[in-house]
């Protein structure tokens, strides 16, 4: 990681110099019980809305800050400040020394600047400027137009294209001085579609880490990658248009391979977070290393797939990221850690501490959470059903991660009858636990693929980028309801 742009940004800029950090930290407490860490962030984003070829907003927001936080067994103390400089951080690190009033050990060292061993995306700190206005204008606007003429039913269109662009350093005394450059890019359709006065809403998109000109280059289906969500939101739309809302009740469920991997965010990778296992208020919590899942649950968060939208070089508390087996062959294995629940489960940090900004307290959340395929087929998957669903996109749903209870609301979807693809539907929703859906898996497939990179996950008011992944596979029975 390029440790100039770093320092020009976070100190140099503001300046700070390598001894005000070797002063910082030697004031923060030290000792066989506590550890205090100071958080630097220099980011910058834009977003561009279009809707109904009228660009209605553009913003360019700039956050630089820094968080201090001291934790001291189960009690962590924070402070946080929107200015980064010399004074404001002393200010910061006595308000937090203020609260904890405890003698510690001043330990003031040479400081060792750790670059990142692997880098799962490149950085360029002209991102936003990649592309001028006008081309970012000309994409929306061609987007628009080339929507609309997919279909005539098209009538309305919605266009959000949104960078961002974060440098962080992080600066610890338990030995952590590390930073990282982050881009993300993302692009969201919404479009309406109307026919005989019923009109339904399709929804498509996605991104990454990389920058603008990725965006514009990406290809899939060997089409462009925003031509391709363009023609999947209208599709989506127009299916909805035809689609009938199917019996409720109990049956089985073929989920599709790629963002139908949120139902294993939600109902399973939560519940597998460290602060909820240490508080006990995960199903999970006294389940390591048992059985919870057929045999054929390989599940996996996955911080270092390359420039995939959940991927990092380093978590928000310096730890490298990893790949991380949470269940093998149907056994729970591991779980998602930071500093704070690794310290009080005799653990170590899974490189799984996120915070949306440096405003917020790290904690632990998902990367890339995915199912690895299996050696079924799709076609004899749906063989093996004479009346069950085929569920192409859910929507990110609710748990409960005491009772390990589940809902989603099903966006793309389609009936299965006599072995066949049928109808599709709408109007309904997905019910279950998750111990008892994972036990209810009896067939995965080899069409393993991730999300198109949109997915957003918010956990105690922080919201932060992930990604999501499955093959197909087959719960033999599942409930379905219907949305009130």
């Amino acid at each position: 990681m390029n440790k100039d742009i770093i320092y020009e940004n976070i100190l140099y800029n503001n300046n700070i110099s390598e001894n005000d950090l070797l002063n910082m930290v030697s004031y923060l407490p030290y000792n066989n019980k506590s550890y205090s860490d100071i958080f630097f962030q220099d980011s910058i984003s834009e977003c561009l809305f279009l809707e109904n070829k009228v660009i209605k907003n553009v913003s360019l927001n700039s956050i630089n800050g820094v968080g201090i936080r001291i934790v001291s067994g189960e009690k962590t103390i924070f402070s946080y400040s929107n200015e980064i400089n010399y004074k404001s951080i002393l200010d910061c690190i006595k308000k937090v020394n203020n609260v904890y009033s405890s003698n510690f050990f001043k330990k003031k060292k040479k400081l060792f600047f750790s670059p990142c061993i692997n880098s799962f995306y490149k950085f360029n700190n002209l991102s936003l400027n990649l592309l001028s206005y006008n081309n970012k204008y000309d994409l929306l606007f061609y987007l628009d137009n080339f929507i609309r003429k997919i279909d005539c039913r098209v009538n309305y269109v919605s266009l959000k294209l949104f960078c961002n662009y974060e440098i962080i350093l992080i600066l610890s005394n338990d030995n952590v001085f590390i930073g990282d450059i982050k881009p993300l890019t993302c692009l969201s359709i919404k479009v309406q579609v109307e026919k005989d006065n019923l009109r339904e809403i399709g929804l498509s998109g996605g991104g990454g880490r990389y920058s603008y000109d990725k965006l514009i280059c990406k290809k899939y289906d060997n089409i462009s990658v925003v031509k391709y969500w363009a023609k999947e939101a209208v599709r989506i739309g127009i299916n909805n248009l035809y689609a009938i809302i199917p019996p409720a009740g109990k049956m089985p469920i073929v989920l599709g391979s790629g963002s139908p991997g949120v139902l294993f965010h939600e109902a399973i990778g939560h519940g597998l977070e460290g602060d909820c296992i240490n508080k006990g208020s995960s199903i999970y919590s006294n389940l390591l290393n048992k059985k919870i899942a057929s045999s054929l649950c390989n599940i996996i968060d996955d911080g270092t797939i390359y420039e995939s939208r959940g991927s990092i070089n380093i978590d928000d508390e310096g730890t490298l990221t990893n790949k991380n087996f949470l269940i093998k062959n149907g056994i729970l294995v591991s779980f998602m850690l930071d500093k704070l629940n690794a310290r009080l489960m005799n653990m170590k940090s899974t490189g799984n501490a996120r915070r949306e900004s440096y405003a917020h307290l790290p904690i632990p959340r998902m990367t890339n959470t995915y199912l690895l395929p299996g050696k079924d087929n799709f076609i004899d998957i749906i063989d093996s059903i004479d009346y069950g669903l085929y569920i192409v996109h859910l929507s990110g749903g609710q748990v409960d991660t005491i009772s390990g209870k589940f809902v989603f609301t099903v966006l793309e979807g389609y009936l299965i009858k006599n072995k066949k693809i049928s109808l599709p539907i709408k109007g309904i929703t997905l019910i279950g636990y998750g111990i008892d859906i994972l036990n209810k898996i009896s067939m995965v497939a080899n069409d393993f693929k991730l999300d198109f990179g949109n997915g957003v996950c918010c956990k105690d008011g922080q919201n932060i980028p992930v990604g999501i992944g499955q093959p197909s596979l087959k719960i033999d029975s599942m409930i379905v309801g219907g949305i009130n």
